[in-house]
């Protein structure tokens, strides 16, 4: 039995020696490499933060006190000792451990938390309610994994040191997001060296200029000429200044592998009040056998060998996000106005390869949506074509800065949304359901969904070429169902127009992007069972097709919309909008993601589950012709 396996809530890690925290430091390692390399998960952040988490718990009284993190993948090892070690191995499974914190799974879940920057301001609540309901505990907000680069820990941190709450944040400095962290905060803090003079004089200072010979400095005035040296002094020597200025207390830089050290200084600083800042550096993957790379073990898929770090089994077909990336550098040869922008993820886009090739068109600004939305519509004034990848989930965290930077003003910027749809084991917080309805309903927003991966590359060239305004083009994180040429022997795909891939009589689906696939095989089986249904690929819900939908509306009662995404206010909504206006008698259903959170599950699974595969798309139609044929007969 290992010391991890004797650890069944925090109190148990309060009873171990220093010795023996080590031990467990390294039994939480080996088992999270075990365990992520066959379930999958985002391992690097979680490696990184092992002792800083046994720290964390050995030093405040947790549950009673609240630790609050953010980018919730930082929370593997948390998971472990707080009673979830033997399930971890359901990890980002069906009905199984979540891959981010879940309040839902665990009281020491504080706060739910899948993207970044969310754990000050979340603390600060924490604190603030406490405060008013009279209770007596610590908040820890745990910040990291390149969350400053993020706008939210900024609006935190000001207005967290302006409360003078008693709130502790710990700033988890590994220099990375996903990819190296960028920004002049970055360089900032991986400038400084730990300097522990300016944190062992401090006290002492303070205590002579308040105290010294029994308050006659103060009386004297010297108590301020000595504020004024220990202003000069902490310019000097130490990286603090910064969060010293926001209001808080500043301590560190921390080795963030040292279990003794970090459980003296949180002991320290829990002793304290007002805003408290512990500046800990890690190191991102810290331990894992196949070698320390910087994105490559952000996080894994499932299946693999952790000593090399290879699939045991490769993955077939190519990525969406290969196809974007390989067509977006091949279209950047040809056209010098096109530049790429992420937030943090060139990899996880694949605009790295863009990048490689065009290292002064590829801008990454950090985990930074609305900056880099803005951004982009700064760049589309100056005649540049800016395309911005960033995950349907992240963007929505710019939605202001897509209405009021580049809609309203009508630039040509081009939105790629990565991982739109049903992601599988990411789960509740990463779902990429909502971008179809909330840019549906954005004055001059193009909306579009290719139904494969050379779909995709036509669309791509056309919303470059687009002068129009804004042009959204949204897809799956899964394999593109095709072989796809180079970007120039792609067509353009026309604008605004979609394809009828099926035709028949009485129902007609309107299906879009990954919905066509299934709608097309969906009536192949139909076909053989005698039902006849036609099917159309959407490709652009916004603007539609007119000419075809009246031929649709002219030779079908029955139309059932189909997308990968959320039913209310969807594409459906809209069409059924749309179909009302032009023909009353035609009925409208519509088929997508139901109106609730999707837990962790595979992507086949969670597609099985809400009817979005064939085999529910069929037994959908054959409802609705049930109904048809029911109704004539009566």
């Amino acid at each position: 039995m290992t010391i991890l396996d004797r650890i069944h809530s925090p109190h148990d890690v309060r009873r171990l020696n220093a010795d023996e925290l080590k031990i467990l430091a390294e039994d939480i390692r080996a088992r999270l490499i075990d365990v992520c390399s066959r379930t999958g998960g985002h391992i690097g952040a979680g490696l990184g933060v092992v002792e800083l988490t046994i720290a964390l718990h050995a030093a405040f009284e947790t549950p009673r006190d609240q630790l609050v993190w953010d980018v919730g993948h930082q929370g593997y090892p948390h998971k472990l000792l707080t009673g979830r070690n033997e399930g971890l191995e359901t990890l980002r499974q069906e009905n199984g451990i979540s891959g981010f914190l879940k309040r839902t799974e665990s009281e020491y879940d504080v706060f739910g938390a899948g993207h970044a920057a969310t754990a000050i301001s979340a603390a600060l609540g924490v604190a603030a309610g406490r405060d008013l309901r009279h209770e007596d505990f610590k908040v820890v907000a745990i910040l990291g994994d390149g969350a400053l680069t993020c706008g939210l820990a900024y609006e935190g941190l000001n207005n967290a040191g302006h409360s003078e709450r008693d709130v502790i944040v710990v700033l988890n400095d590994n220099e990375m997001s996903i990819a190296p962290n960028v920004g002049a905060i970055s360089k900032y803090l991986t400038s400084v060296q730990r300097n522990s003079l300016y944190n062992r004089v401090r006290s002492a200072i303070g205590d002579l200029a308040d105290n010294g010979a029994g308050g006659l400095f103060s009386s004297m005035g010297f108590g301020t000429w000595v504020r004024r040296w220990e202003e000069s002094l902490k310019a000097l020597l130490t990286p603090g200044v910064l969060f010293e200025e926001l209001g808080f207390r500043y301590f560190g830089p921390i080795d963030g592998h040292d279990i003794d050290a970090m459980i003296e200084t949180f002991t320290a600083v829990r002793s304290l009040g007002g805003p408290r800042l512990v500046h800990v550096r890690t190191q991102k993957g810290k331990g894992f056998p196949a070698g320390e790379s910087l994105e490559k073990w952000h996080a894994l898929p499932p299946d693999h060998d952790p000593s090399t770090g290879k699939l045991r089994h490769a993955a077939s077909g190519t990525s969406y996000q290969k196809v974007f990336g390989k067509a977006l550098t091949e279209l950047g040869a040809k056209d010098e106005r096109i530049a790429a922008i992420t937030a943090a993820m060139p990899s996880g886009t694949s605009t790295d390869l863009f990048a490689k090739a065009y290292p002064s068109r590829f801008f990454d600004v950090g985990i930074a949506e609305a900056h880099a939305v803005t951004f982009a519509a700064g760049l589309a004034t100056r005649g540049v074509r800016p395309v911005v990848a960033i995950y349907s989930t992240f963007l929505q965290r710019a939605y202001d800065s897509i209405i009021h930077d580049v809609a309203i003003q009508s630039l040509p910027v081009v939105f790629c949304l990565d991982r739109a749809g049903l992601v599988g084991e990411d789960g509740e917080t990463h779902m990429g359901l909502y971008d179809i309805a909330y840019l549906l309903a954005v004055p001059n927003v193009t909306v579009t969904a290719p139904k494969d991966g050379r779909e995709l590359v036509g669309l791509l060239r056309t919303a470059i070429a687009h002068e129009g305004g804004p042009f959204s083009i949204r897809y799956p994180r899964d394999a593109a169902p095709d072989s796809v040429p180079t970007a120039t022997e792609v067509e353009p795909i026309p604008y605004g127009t979609w394809e009828v891939l099926h035709h028949g009589s009485e129902i007609a689906v309107l299906a879009t992007g990954t919905m066509v696939r299934p709608a097309s095989q969906a009536a192949d089986v139909l076909a053989a069972e005698g039902l006849r249904i036609t099917v159309v690929n959407c490709r652009f819900m916004k603007p539609y097709d007119e000419v075809t939908l009246a031929a649709v509306l002219a030779n079908h009662t029955r139309v059932l919309v189909v997308e990968e995404g959320t039913i209310v206010n969807g594409f459906g909504a809209y069409m059924s909008t749309v179909i009302a206006r032009q023909d009353p008698s035609v009925r409208v259903a519509v088929h997508g993601v139901p109106d609730r959170i999707i837990p962790a599950a595979s992507r086949a699974r969670q597609l099985a589950l809400t009817g979005l595969d064939a085999t529910g798309i069929a037994s959908r139609v054959r409802a609705l012709h049930e109904q048809e044929s029911e109704a004539v007969a009566g």
